[in-house]
């Protein structure tokens, strides 16, 4: 896929900031001889990248992006010496916090603040965020869709494929003896909130629905979300279909794995033992192209860990939001960074500790897409 719709403008955006970020002093420097205990080492200045995940470059971007917003509220918010904390402080506090999900202690610890400013900071940048990068997450126009679709085609032989979507648990560590919680158990017995992520080709997340408690199927989240509605109305998945070879026309839709029922616009793998060659070949490509999403799952928590681990009794009325603010830098950084990390497809495994749940439900519309793509993938499409 080519560059999204106002990806040059970001990025001369991001170079501006980079460039008066520099022309005003480097503000890393200063920032770096602040860092003590486990993150300075003292034989040799600290990386910039090695402390945040991104580069300079990215992190300008985001300063840009917050500034009037975090300046907007008055705030004598400072380190333990006196000095008032800047926009880029701020970003940076909070990008330590949701990037390496260490607690407010050690944060404040690393970085000369106490546990109260930290959390302040981390939630005035969730909600500057909120508002100001939520355009880095948006379903796509009809032309980047274009895009997207011969990219998949090209993956495993998908024809209009429009994404693929995926559901993982963001764990929480809550008191099994406050009986309120029983809803955010899960079928492996922990609690959890869902994320329901569609992904493109490239792992960007087009759109999220998060909030749900870990009670939930599969099935109930994605009926509950605001994307099954559009899709069931005609509004998403609605495009131009494409013509196969003997006159098929396949409609648009997107795929995911057996959690998932099998709808119109939603392809899931064939169940069952001894199904024949064809069926088997089509699992084997839904599963490598489904390996996208996951692979995007397992990068998210992997970089912004704040969700990637088990978080200790959290807000669950705040935590969808830093779950909405985590995609948005992941978005961030794949519009931005020059070159996609050598890790960045090392690993599909998001929810190491969950078993794949099983939906057998299929609408008969879904049941005749799926048989003709499987003829056709397998080259046998009838005459």
């Amino acid at each position: 896929m080519g560059p999204v719709r106002g990806f040059r403008r970001r990025k001369r955006a991001a170079k501006d900031a980079a460039a008066a970020g520099q022309e005003g002093g480097d503000w890393w420097v200063d920032f770096s001889r602040r860092i003590t205990g486990h993150l300075s080492l003292p034989e040799e200045p600290r990386k910039f990248e090695s402390v945040f995940k991104i580069s300079r470059m990215t992190f300008n971007y985001i300063c840009a992006l917050v500034r009037d917003d975090m300046m907007s509220k008055t705030s004598h918010l400072a380190f333990a010496d006196g000095k008032i904390l800047s926009v880029e402080d701020q970003v940076a506090v909070a990008l330590r916090r949701l990037s390496s999900g260490e607690s407010l202690l050690n944060i404040g610890v690393s970085f000369g603040v106490n546990q109260s400013t930290v959390s302040q900071v981390t939630w005035r940048f969730v909600e500057a965020m909120e508002e100001r990068g939520i355009h880095h997450l948006k379903w796509p126009t009809t032309q980047e869709m274009e895009d997207i679709k011969c990219k998949f085609e090209k993956i495993r032989g998908f024809p209009n494929c429009c994404g693929v979507i995926e559901t993982t648990h963001i764990m929480m560590c809550l008191s099994s003896a406050d009986t309120s919680n029983v809803i955010w158990v899960d079928h492996e017995k922990k609690h959890s909130m869902l994320l329901q992520a569609i992904v493109d080709h490239q792992m960007r997340f087009r759109d999220v629905a998060t909030g749900w408690p870990g009670s939930m199927s599969e099935l109930s989240v994605l009926r509950s979300s605001g994307f099954f509605k559009m899709c069931e109305k005609g509004a998403r998945l609605g495009g131009e279909e494409m013509e196969l070879p003997e006159g098929f026309q396949v409609r648009e839709y997107i795929i995911g794995d057996s959690g998932f029922p099998l709808l119109p616009w939603l392809l899931t793998p064939y169940q069952g033992k001894d199904l024949s060659d064809a069926k088997t070949e089509f699992n084997k490509r839904l599963s490598a192209t489904v390996a996208v999403a996951q692979c995007a799952l397992a990068k998210l928590k992997d970089m912004w860990k704040i969700i990637g681990g088990e978080m200790w009794r959290p807000d669950k009325h705040r935590l969808p939001r830093i779950i909405l603010v985590c995609c948005l830098l992941h978005n961030i950084v794949i519009d931005l960074e020059e070159e996609v990390r050598d890790d960045a497809l090392s690993s599909h495994e998001h929810d190491t500790s969950y078993k794949q749940q099983l939906c057998n439900i299929a609408d008969n519309n879904g049941v005749m897409l799926r048989d003709k793509l499987s003829a056709y993938l397998s080259g046998r499409l009838p005459p």
